[in-house]
């Protein structure tokens, strides 16, 4: 596998090793750039095999268990299945006993399904009708996605554009229906905002899926929903956009609740 960038040493002992998977299953044919490097996994722009009928695709490769930085695993996993690869249900009593001790096959198990919930959890939005990118597949600490961006750039984040009213208006609107998507499927994004929201060509799509909650079992759901909504809701204000967070938090949650998504 060829790649068009000057690696790190770290990039080359554990990321590009990585992507072999999917460079031997002709899902990639060359890694052309380092998108960003986060706490939590790098992100690349790699050129997609001819198979795939695609120009390019993204490469979100999770850092080794020991160099991530991800705080209070436990709010987010309560009430979720642990998945294994390839979306196993691996709730035996000897993966949850060496899950509850850390152990080191415990928090093995740990790595790898925080990577496979990601993947189920995008394939599942996507097929819902979801602002997200398409999965395309995964890895034991990998996935690979539709790519937005271009050779030279990669999508930025909200945060970082400029919106004119009436786009803001209509991308304040979209974003709350995919909350509502989420919430349909029983999911809670829990850290959703500006800074995970890509932006491309005047759309958008929503990025970042492990830490979703599940909003029927996990007991800090409403909160976390509430953060979402809060942290949208004052990004488009900036905007112009009016909205009442508190008032929006409490509408979603009851109509979830009624069964009306």
């Amino acid at each position: 596998m060829e790649y068009e960038f000057e690696p790190t040493n770290f990039e080359r002992s554990w990321v590009l090793d990585s992507l072999e998977d999917f460079y031997a299953e002709s899902f990639i044919t060359s890694v052309l750039y380092r998108v960003k490097g986060g706490k939590e996994a790098m992100v690349y722009c790699c050129r997609a095999h001819p198979a795939t009928e695609l120009d390019l695709v993204a490469a979100k490769v999770y850092r080794p268990r020991g160099q991530r930085a991800m705080k209070n695993y436990s709010a987010y996993q309560e009430g979720r299945s642990l998945l294994g690869a390839g979306g196993k249900d691996v709730r035996d009593q000897r993966t949850m006993r060496a899950v509850k001790k850390k152990s080191n096959y415990g928090k093995e198990t740990q790595t790898t399904s925080w990577t496979s919930y990601e993947y189920r959890t995008m394939g599942e939005l996507y097929q819902a009708g979801a602002d997200v990118p398409q999965p395309l597949n995964q890895s034991t600490n990998a996935i690979l996605m539709d790519f937005i961006g271009d050779e030279d750039t990669a999508a930025p984040t909200l945060h970082e554009v400029s919106l004119e009213a009436d786009e803001a208006q209509a991308f304040f609107t979209r974003i709350i229906g995919n909350i509502e998507v989420l919430l349909a499927h029983h999911m809670i994004h829990g850290d959703l905002s500006a800074y995970n929201i890509l932006y491309w060509n005047g759309d958008f799509k929503i990025i970042d899926f492990p830490q979703v909650v599940d909003a029927t079992h996990n007991s800090n759901a409403l909160s976390m929903l509430a953060r979402d909504v809060e942290r949208v809701c004052h990004y488009f204000a900036r905007f112009g956009v009016a909205s009442h967070p508190e008032a929006l938090t409490e509408s979603l949650w009851n109509r979830y609740r009624r069964g009306e998504f």
